[in-house]
């Protein structure tokens, strides 16, 4: 199933193609959804107030909640994303990570390598968990068996992560022997690596028949993930295993589409495509139903927060971030810096958009399993998207940009349209404030307005 474009003219709206779709719903379960649970400046800023009733559907079909649970997540996610924020800047260096548990999301956990920091994390209303290493520091273990990859084969070890709630790195291995060789090709044997043994081999999701969603030479079908611009030139972003710089696209009617202007994989998973005048950007995500999300930021999810994408071949689906900074070795070549969910997928579903409430989170890159019996994906971060090949993130909320504020090599002065990290500094007015998440500027979220993405230094 595909969404259609609907048209306005002669002109085709270019949407990303699919999310959250829901089939054989009931006449009560199509029915308005509860009021939302009232939100703090967080869940206002990020529109998690304001969730669509295709979105909370979708969570309670998949993550088994009530639609009550469903609106409560949501909101008690943007808000838990906050706090993590400030206890990071306030940790520093002893800052070991931060992730949810609970059906509504209502348990942030906030770890430290310090025990006198616990007091610190309880004030702002987190559990706090005493650990041995910080998130530096195992990062930089991660960085180890990444290096080790562009050396030795991995193929037997095609997934190795960094694993915050376990404050490990994590070695996912066909076999224990096969683990145990990449953990000393990186030279980290004797360290506290973990190994998981699991017969899973994560591939492409890209799909070499006919069907809906766009295509690629003709030949090759993948998903359209978020609808980009690039000064006056509209796009969309999608995976890069789809295409290769020049291929032409056509869209789910044939029509004549686009191009690949940039595509990078393997090492990192991501493309653009620019589309012709006949394809016009919108902020929406669609899916069963002609129903709609519109994407409102690109704020980047906590470990555990509910997440949902959409495809061409399987539609709606939903689960949970589990890890981030993840490296996957595919057949065709390793690539790093991926999410892990435990959202299904199947071929075809390539490049199509995750949605954590209205903020965009990445386009799907491949996994493991299927729809049917359940699996795990993995989506190249929208973040990374934006920044390297300097794209804007369409959005509903969206103001102008004026000229040159579009630039992500801009240092110093903030600027809509840049990606910020967590941990970034800023000038707004005078005043120097530090990014709380990582996210892409938008026109309406200047330091001064929006508390939930920025802190006053």
């Amino acid at each position: 199933m595909i969404g259609r474009h609907a048209a306005a003219g002669r002109r085709t709206a270019l949407t990303a193609l699919g999310i959250l779709a829901l089939t054989g719903i009931t006449s009560a379960a199509a029915a308005e959804p509860p009021k939302p649970v009232p939100g703090s400046t967080a869940a206002q800023t990020v529109g998690a107030d304001r969730p669509s009733a295709a979105l909370l559907r979708a969570l309670q079909r998949d993550l088994g909640l009530t639609p009550g649970q469903a609106a409560e997540r949501l909101v008690n996610e943007a808000e838990a994303g906050v706090r993590a924020g400030r206890l990071r800047s306030a940790l520093g260096e002893r800052f070991a990570g931060a992730w949810l548990r609970g059906a509504t999301s209502a348990e942030l956990t906030v770890a430290t390598t310090r025990a006198a920091d616990v007091a610190t994390i309880r004030a702002q209303g987190a559990k706090a968990a005493v650990v041995k290493r910080s998130l530096s520091q195992l990062q930089a273990v991660k960085e180890k068996l990444d290096t080790a990859a562009t050396r030795v084969t991995t193929r037997d070890t095609p997934v190795w992560y960094v694993d915050v709630p376990a404050n490990r790195v994590v070695v996912e291995a066909v076999r224990q022997s096969a683990a145990t060789a990449f953990i000393k090709a990186a030279g980290l044997q004797g360290q506290d690596v973990g190994v998981r043994v699991s017969s899973a081999r994560p591939r492409l999701l890209a799909d070499i028949v006919g069907g809906d969603a766009y295509y690629i030479e003709t030949t090759a079908r993948c998903s359209i993930g978020f609808s980009v611009t690039k000064g006056t030139q509209q796009g969309f972003a999608s995976a890069g295993h789809c295409g290769d710089s020049g291929d032409k696209t056509t869209g789910y009617n044939k029509a004549d589409q686009g191009t690949f202007k940039a595509s990078t994989f393997p090492g990192k998973d991501m493309s653009w495509v620019a589309v012709n005048t006949e394809w016009t950007a919108t902020p929406d995500v669609k899916g069963e139903g002609g129903e709609k999300t519109e994407i409102t930021g690109s704020v980047q999810a906590l470990v555990g927060a509910s997440v949902c994408r959409s495809g061409s071949t399987t539609g709606w689906h939903c689960g949970t971030v589990q890890q981030h900074d993840t490296s996957v070795d595919y057949s065709q070549g390793t690539v790093d810096g991926v999410t892990k969910t435990s959202v299904c997928a199947e071929p075809g579903d390539s490049g199509g958009p995750y949605v954590s409430g209205s903020q965009a989170q990445g386009v799907t890159s491949g996994g493991s399993g299927d729809c049917t019996s359940g699996g795990t994906t993995y989506y190249q971060p929208v973040n990374p998207i934006l920044k390297d090949f300097g794209l804007v993130l369409k959005t509903a909320s969206a103001e102008a940009l004026p000229p040159g504020q579009q630039d992500n090599a801009v240092q110093g002065a903030w600027a809509a349209g840049r990606v910020y990290e967590a941990g970034d500094t800023v000038t707004h007015s005078g005043v120097r404030y530090l990014c709380l998440q990582t996210h892409q500027a938008q026109g309406v979220w200047s330091p001064s307005a929006t508390p939930a993405l920025w802190q006053k230094l």
